[in-house]
């Protein structure tokens, strides 16, 4: 477990044809509580890699046979080691030289002679981000697999919901996925506060550094320029942000889900309708929206001040969704009318809601209203029928509007109405009492 990596102890493979800069460096490393895995030539750290697997190497540039470069570009080719920080040791000042072994993957330079404590202090920050960035990556490969599969079930759940209307199973379909996808997004919110802190910590630490050493050495000014230190303290917090945005943005997504979905099969209980139709409109958004050969559909809400009813809030929520999903058929079959005819139509697709009190019948009134096709008279008076629709095979069944006016009718003793007129939209007309 990448959590574990903690508290394991760590091995720093030495590699140097040095005997004395090992016996050095050995004593501190095991100081520390490390162990120290040594080698001194290029040809036997490989093969001692192979098996032992190091948490990080110190690898000396100048050795007989397999120098420190070559050394170094044969870990960074093999997939199984390519991933182990190296840092090198060399007695060279040029900067061409440390900005080459840079280059080919090394993380860091130590210059000889070396003192034991910037030995140390060197080895213990790049053990820290090297065990920082794989677990991120673990956790990042995690929530991704997690929230691919949530996503991959809401997908489902959406296709079926377009193509079955199996209403009396869509609420607790729904309802699985938001709970599901409720949980790797309060992971991801969770490490991202985390990853944050660590950031911070790392500036600070750098910021602390610069104070403190405020001549530093070349290679350091030329890391610094080579990653554009200043650019990157200022657009890390933009990028967790981006980051908090799109986890509001899933957390949204959930909520909407569970209130969608709401369980209510034995009981009523109390809800507000309007949170019930932002939540529809919510999960709908991705279809609301231009879809190329069809604008956006304009949803204009004119909500009154409603009184929470008792009520079955996910059958309603249904009712809403069959509603507003026609309506937006509706749009779509237009625009393939006015293709065939190259006609636009000159008002922008709208989709009005709005929500009143009748305080003498002590009822509420839900006005969902388009201005998309219309239906002719014989059509209007067959769409609350079982099995009747006007869409092609495979596309609908004819039990959406069906099951609306039973949930409507016989389940919240209320009345669903439609006016419409061909080729100017339609109004459905919901009352409930409270």
């Amino acid at each position: 477990m990448i959590t574990d990596s903690l508290t394991q102890p760590k091995y720093i493979l030495l590699v140097d044809d040095n005997a004395n800069n090992l016996k050095v460096l050995s004593e501190a490393i095991q100081g520390c509580g490390w162990k120290a895995l040594m080698a001194t030539d290029g040809e036997s750290a490989i093969e001692q890699i192979e098996y032992a697997h190091p948490d990080l190497i110190l690898l000396d540039v100048m050795m007989p046979g397999l120098d420190g470069f070559e050394t170094c570009r044969r870990l960074k080719a093999n997939p199984h080691t390519e991933n182990i920080p190296i840092i090198f040791m060399t007695a060279l000042s040029d900067a061409t030289d440390k900005v080459k072994g840079l280059e080919i993957g090394a993380v860091d330079y130590i210059t000889k002679p070396f003192q034991q404590e910037e030995v140390i202090a060197r080895l213990k920050l790049h053990l820290k981000i090297s065990h920082l960035t794989r677990t991120l990556e673990y956790r990042v490969e995690e929530r991704t697999l997690e929230l691919s599969q949530s996503l991959q079930q809401l997908k489902q759940t959406q296709l079926q919901l377009i193509q079955s209307e199996k209403m009396s199973t869509l609420g607790q379909l729904v309802a699985g996925i938001g709970h599901e996808i409720n949980n790797p997004i309060g992971f991801i919110s969770i490490n991202c506060s985390h990853i944050e802190n660590y950031v911070q910590d790392l500036l600070n630490l750098i910021n602390l550094q610069q104070k403190k050493l405020p001549q530093p050495d070349p290679e350091i000014e030329a890391l610094v320029e080579e990653i554009d230190l200043e650019y990157m303290v200022e657009d890390l917090p933009k990028i967790l942000g981006s980051m908090y945005q799109g986890i509001s943005r899933l957390k949204d997504i959930s909520l909407s889900l569970r209130t969608f979905a709401r369980s209510d099969i034995t009981s009523q209980v109390e809800f507000q309708i309007h949170e019930g139709i932002d939540s529809t409109l919510m999960l709908l958004k991705h279809r609301l929206k231009d879809q190329g050969d069809r604008p956006e559909i304009e949803i204009i809400k004119q909500y009154g001040d409603l009184p929470p009813i008792t009520c079955y809030p996910g059958q309603l929520n249904q009712v809403f969704m069959n509603i507003i999903a026609n309506a937006i058929d509706a749009f779509d079959d237009l625009q393939k009318n006015q293709s065939k005819q190259t006609i636009v139509s000159s008002s922008p697709d709208t989709i009005t809601i709005t929500t009143s009190v009748n305080h003498q019948q002590k009822s509420v009134i839900i006005c969902i209203e388009d201005n998309a096709l219309g239906m002719s008279p014989e059509v209007q008076a067959k769409i609350f029928e079982p099995s009747f629709t006007t869409k092609p095979v495979g596309k609908g069944t004819g039990l959406g509007l069906a099951i609306s006016y039973q949930i409507i009718v016989d389940k919240h003793n209320g009345t669903i109405n439609c006016n419409s007129t061909t080729g100017k939209g339609t109004k459905f007309i919901i009352t409930l009492p409270f």
